[in-house]
């Protein structure tokens, strides 16, 4: 039986709690949180153990699982990674550059497994994709939120758009030739709101869009390719593909256009979405890997990659932030 300890048992914390308590070879063996109010609602909803000392959690564990503020994540990672335990942090990897390049050394070091939170890599509209093989020309990409104050500590690339950030850096699979980038500072003194221009040295380019005071929310990503697009919906959990057809399409809506090439066949379907609670889903497959002794699905390099990319869209758009 894996032991786990939380660290932070705020919003997403409790969430982690609730599926930890869900996942089959896995313990829960307590939390640490600095904040007695919060400690206090989960110790007596939870009936879980609150420990005073983050040392003596991490002692008690095989594996914690970070859901604090970004602030804390260095600390409390490499302090594990020390003491040989397996580690899960919730996105960003770390605060700085500097910290997160640390922690990726520290881990392969170590031999420890750790995972980085990056939850939309699990959400079941992306997974229903996993079959289709992906060689995107051009992504265009829309992540909307209200404004919510949890999570400003971090500016809204460093918020929501490393999400996407992540998910093209596993798509495309291609070195990062030129950003551009502009942003802009309404509730906060970081960017709210950012557009962002990537373009890759395979020839592929993706613009990302992201704002964290929208009136409505939004979570769409297409992909288009030379024979397909591909829509994924991240908030519906809806995913669409239309392509040119093939041999194994016989079974989805095909129609033909007339082209100066000739006639083409295009179909149309929707691929079957699983019934996948992503938090439940990448936290089942961290406990998978230190059992299995297998890599991770979201690696510290992963983490360091997006990070390394968020942060050089926060170069970009540096002094031309305008503050309200």
């Amino acid at each position: 039986m894996l032991k786990i300890g939380v660290f932070g048992v705020g919003h997403l914390g409790k969430f982690h709690l609730n599926n930890w308590k869900e996942i089959a070879e896995a313990e829960l063996i307590g939390f640490y949180d600095p904040n007695d109010d919060t400690a206090n609602e989960v110790s007596e909803k939870y009936q879980l153990a609150r420990f005073f000392d983050a040392d003596a959690l991490m002692d008690a564990c095989d594996a914690i699982d970070v859901v604090a503020p970004t602030n804390f994540h260095f600390e409390w990672c490499e302090k594990a990674i020390k003491k040989g335990k397996h580690v899960f942090v919730e996105k960003p990897l770390a605060n700085t550059m500097d910290e997160a390049r640390q922690l990726v050394n520290l881990a392969e070091e170590s031999g420890i497994k750790f995972q980085v939170g990056h939850v939309e890599r699990f959400n079941p509209a992306f997974l229903a994709i996993k079959d289709i093989q992906l060689k995107p020309m051009f992504i265009e990409v829309h992540r909307l939120a209200q404004f919510n104050p949890r999570g400003t500590e971090v500016s809204v690339i460093l918020d929501l758009m490393i999400h996407d950030i992540d998910i093209i850096l596993s798509i495309v699979k291609s070195d990062v030739k030129l950003i551009s980038a502009s942003g802009v500072g309404v509730m906060t003194e970081t960017p709210d709101i950012a557009n962002v221009r990537i373009e890759f040295h395979n020839g592929c380019v993706a613009n990302l869009t992201s704002s964290r005071i929208s009136m409505k929310k939004m979570r769409k990503m297409r992909i288009f390719q030379k024979d397909a697009y591909i829509g994924i919906d991240f908030l519906n959990k809806k995913s669409e593909v239309i392509k040119l057809r093939e041999p194994q399409d016989s079974n989805v809506f095909s129609f033909d256009i007339e082209t100066p090439g000739g006639k083409k066949t295009i179909s149309m379907f929707n691929p079957v979405v699983p019934e996948i609670n992503a938090i439940k889903k990448e936290l089942e497959e961290f406990k998978n890997a230190i059992v299995n002794n297998t890599k991770t699905m979201v690696s510290e390099m992963d983490g360091l990659m997006a990070m390394d990319v968020a942060h050089q869209i926060l170069a970009k758009i540096g002094t031309n932030v305008i503050i309200h």
